[in-house]
């Protein structure tokens, strides 16, 4: 059994962000996006980043994820353009069914008028386009750029753009494709309301309301600026430290989760780490930022792109099933005294025994695309204090939540992961023959602590 310590516990922070309403949002920015929602049995979601190397901004690895935390490599060096440099990489899923990058073409220290264009069926092969000379006289720099879908389908890249009067003074301007093979681009316009000294600009949409996140090159923070319209005016309403997310921050990248709530990653460059963090009430509020496992110190400036695939996890509902774990394979989640925990269950074992290890699978409390389990008494899996439990169901939205999992795919064939459906992140695993909920640190080792085969009831 592992023996490394679990996770700290921010208790009363994750369970006052728990509490707040995980609202269905129209995600903008990517076509055809639909409200959040867990993946539906047999199904997946992936994130995928195409992020610089610290050590090597020549070059692109690919990153996916089924859970926005745990990022594992696809394919290292998977695009090195064929001149210059490529920082700062934007990508998407176009309509044509190819994914696209956008980036920076130079090293900070040059000058760059333009920005780059690479394409790829898969993630792992892309193939060079062109650069783009920027339109803009007297251009120095063409920073940055990041793509933004509208909801009517839309193309638009967001780039920082100085002028040789002020090299290091950035203003984000918006590009919107002329045509859709993504060849042709209107005029840049300067996004209203943001104004000069501002990088790194990220916009997603909600209903009609814009969102930019952008960093203010002065403080180094990363601000938060509303519109009614893409290109302004917008009006800058939090800076500073308002957040928590501190300063020397860059690169935000903002993705709805499959709970409803938001995920903004960005680069800590000034400690070395990349960050994420949660906001459960539209961006009011975040939670701390954590450092990404497995990523952070490796990759960076990096945007997200989110999908629904197939291929996941298939568990029928409303059946009965005991769960196995996936690295010690004779012991089996059991109730004891309310608390779940992970004994050794074998054929020679009690009737009682059996039948605390037996568990009904039925549709999500909070989202019937995720998974409660109910036990023999009719209480339900919950976690209160990191630890999982059955209670019986209060009626609360929290309780429901609480008792809410999202079936990520496991270690080993068959196995799957149970991500927290209001802790995003935050997996059952086993800890000292206990069943806790503990975030995930991205190794292996996690990843088989946290896996359970579903297999057929002892009970």
């Amino acid at each position: 059994m592992t023996t490394r310590p679990p996770t700290p516990s921010r208790r009363t922070l994750l369970r006052a962000m728990a509490a707040l309403p995980a609202s269905a949002v129209l995600l903008g920015e990517l076509p055809g996006a639909a409200y959040a929602a867990a993946p539906p049995s047999g199904s997946a979601t992936r994130y995928t980043i195409v992020p610089f190397l610290n050590s090597n901004d020549g070059t692109v690895n690919v990153y996916q994820s089924d859970d926005a935390t745990d990022f594992r490599l696809l394919k290292s060096s998977a695009y090195t353009p064929p001149k210059n440099r490529i920082r700062d990489a934007s990508v998407f899923k176009h309509t044509d069914g190819y994914y696209y990058l956008t980036y920076t073409t130079h090293t900070w220290q040059d000058v760059s008028t333009t920005i780059g264009f690479a394409r790829s069926s898969d993630r792992a092969n892309w193939t060079f386009l062109y650069d783009y000379t920027v339109p803009i006289a007297n251009l120095s720099r063409a920073w940055a750029p990041e793509w933004f879908v509208d909801s009517d389908g839309s193309v638009h890249v967001i780039v920082s753009c100085s002028l040789t009067s002020d090299e290091w003074i950035f203003t984000p301007y918006r590009l919107k494709a002329a045509n859709s093979a993504l060849t042709s681009w209107s005029s840049p316009v300067a996004l209203s309301g943001i104004g000069s000294n501002h990088i790194d600009t990220y916009i997603v949409r909600t209903g009609s309301t814009y969102h930019a996140f952008t960093k203010n090159e002065t403080t180094k923070y990363i601000e938060y600026a509303t519109a009614s319209s893409l290109t302004g005016p917008y009006t800058i309403s939090r800076t500073g430290d308002w957040a928590g997310w501190g300063s020397y921050r860059e690169g935000p990248s903002v993705i709805q989760l499959d709970n409803g709530g938001w995920r903004i990653f960005f680069d800590g460059y000034g400690d070395g780490n990349y960050y994420y963090s949660d906001s459960h009430d539209t961006f009011a509020t975040w939670s701390a930022p954590t450092a990404l496992p497995v990523v952070s110190g490796t990759a960076r400036h990096f945007t997200v792109i989110k999908e629904t695939v197939s291929g996941g996890p298939s568990l029928a509902k409303n059946v009965t099933r005991s769960f196995q774990s996936a690295n010690y394979s004779t012991r089996y989640w059991q109730t004891q005294s309310s608390l779940l925990n992970l004994p050794v269950v074998t054929g020679s074992s009690t009737a009682a025994e059996k039948s605390a290890s037996t568990f009904t699978v039925v549709a999500g409390l909070a989202d019937a695309n995720g998974y409660s389990f109910r036990d023999a008494s009719g209480n339900y899996l919950r976690h209160w204090d990191f630890r999982g439990r059955f209670d019986a169901n209060d009626g609360t939205s929290t309780f429901a939540k609480d008792a809410t999992f999202v079936a990520r795919t496991g270690s080993s064939s068959g196995s799957i992961r149970w991500e927290s459906y209001n802790y995003p992140g935050y997996f059952l695993r086993h800890y000292n023959y206990q069943l806790r909920l503990d975030r995930t640190a991205g190794t292996d080792l996690f990843r088989q602590d946290s896996s359970f085969v579903p297999v057929a009831a002892w009970g």
